[in-house]
This record gives structure tokens, sequence and C-alpha cells, in this order.
């Protein structure tokens, strides 16, 4: 595992088993949408699929994401390994809505400077709206690609439950002290 991929719908806690992943293992962590969203009004970086390209060239890395159109196909033909948490609405929903509260309620700099605000609740592209309603498709599409012959020998670890993702977890570390 040199070249990770941690996917999954928003609110899975991708981020989170990411950065323990990078600690454990002395790899370095990409946060995608940072290298995503350059500035204010949530301004996409023109030099986005540049920057993941070249990072993806390197011997190794972790990605907290599925991967945006434009660089997914590169992002899973280069990943020697795939982390979905493949987790049910019931554990997303309440953990993207605390998330989203707590950056509203608190005006948390984000990526490029953005803060959730209030109004951004009403958008279709909000993370609570778009977990809830991608949530299904997300599943399928990742399902789709987990199974695709162009990505082999990739290898896939799915994880239905946060305990079943902390236990695989823990098998590295003690693996790792072993």
């Amino acid at each position: 595992m040199k070249r990770i991929l941690v996917a999954g719908i928003s609110g899975a806690g991708k981020s989170t088993l990411a950065r323990a992943l990078s600690a454990q293992l002395g790899l370095p962590y990409h946060e995608m949408d940072a290298l995503y969203f350059a500035g204010p009004g949530w301004a996409v970086s023109e030099t986005f699929a540049e920057d993941v390209g070249r990072i993806a060239g390197s011997p190794g890395w972790i990605f907290d994401s599925f991967g945006y159109p434009e660089v997914r196909d590169l992002l899973w033909e280069r990943a020697d390994t795939v982390l979905w948490l493949d987790y049910g609405r019931g554990v997303v929903m309440p953990r993207v809505l605390r998330r989203s509260l707590r950056r509203t309620l608190t005006r948390e700099r984000l990526f490029g400077g953005n803060r959730e605000t209030l109004a951004d609740w009403f958008r279709a592209d909000h993370p609570a709206w778009w977990a809830w309603s991608r949530h299904r498709a997300r599943r399928a599409e990742i399902g789709r690609r987990a199974e695709d012959a162009r990505f082999a020998p990739l290898r896939v670890e799915r994880f239905t439950t946060p305990r079943q993702t902390a236990r695989w977890l823990r098998s590295l570390t003690e693996a790792e002290s072993g």
C-alpha cells in the first residue's frame, strides 16, 4: 500500500481515515478539496489537474477522495489500493450534518478561504443535500469501478461500518509492531 484512495460519500470519514493512515504509514496525505478549491466563491484551481497529476506520479500518496471527474481515471489507474467507506445513510447523515452545522456556526475557514453559510444549506450542492441525494449513485459508481478490469490489479478494501474500518486500521498497527 503506497498509493491509496480513500473513497466514499461526503461525511463517511475519508479525511479522518486518510490522516490516520498518513501518520501510520508515513505517506503524504493530500486533501482533494484543498487542491480543487483555489479561492473565494469556491473558485476551482486552474492548475488542479496538473497538481493532482504531479502528485499521482510520485511513489507514495493518500487522497481522501473518489476523485473529481477530471482526475478520477488518472487516480484510479495509479492507485494500488482503494479503501471504500461504504456506510449507510444512518451513519453518514448525522456526521455530515454535525460537521456542516459546526462549520456554519463557527464560520470555520475551509478550502480557498471559503466558509459554509446558512444560505449554502439551501443549495443542492451543499454537503448534506449532496450526501443524501447522491448516496445510492455514488455507492453504485464506486462499486462499478472497484470491479472494472481497467484498474486491476487494484486492492479494494470495502468497509460497511465504522467499527469494521477501525478494526482494520488496528490490524495494520498490530502488523507493523509484531
